[in-house]
C-alpha cells in the first residue's frame, strides 16, 4: 500500500508541474514548472538537501497543489482540477502516516 501511495504521490508531482507549464505557456509556464520541480527538489523531496520539516513542508506542498489547480481551472479545465485535487491531497496527508523511503 505504501508502494501505491508513494506512485500516486509521483504522478500528482508530475501533474502539478504539468498543470503550472500548461497555464502558463510558453514562457511563463517554463519558468514557473521549472521553479516549481526547483523547490520541491530543494525542500520536499525526500532526499533533499534542505528538506523543511513538517507541518511547513506539508504546508509547500498544499500551496503548489492548490495552484496547480488552480491552473487547471484557468484553463478550462475544472473537472480535471477537481480530480486532480482530491488525488493530490490524498497522497500528501497519507505520506505523513507511512513516511517516505
Amino acid at each position: 500500500m505504501r508502494s501505491a501511495n508513494l506512485l500516486l504521490r509521483f504522478a500528482c508531482e508530475i501533474a502539478a508541474v504539468v498543470g503550472l507549464v500548461w497555464w502558463g505557456w510558453p514562457w511563463a509556464g517554463l519558468v514557473l514548472g521549472a521553479l516549481a520541480v526547483a523547490f520541491w527538489g530543494t525542500f520536499i523531496g525526500p532526499r533533499s538537501p534542505r528538506r523543511l520539516r513538517d507541518p511547513l513542508r506539508l504546508l509547500c506542498e498544499l500551496v503548489i497543489f492548490a495552484g496547480a489547480t488552480a491552473a487547471y481551472v484557468a484553463v478550462g479545465e475544472v473537472p480535471l482540477a477537481v480530480v486532480f485535487a482530491a488525488l493530490a491531497l490524498l497522497p500528501a496527508c497519507l505520506v505523513r502516516v507511512w513516511p517516505e523511503p
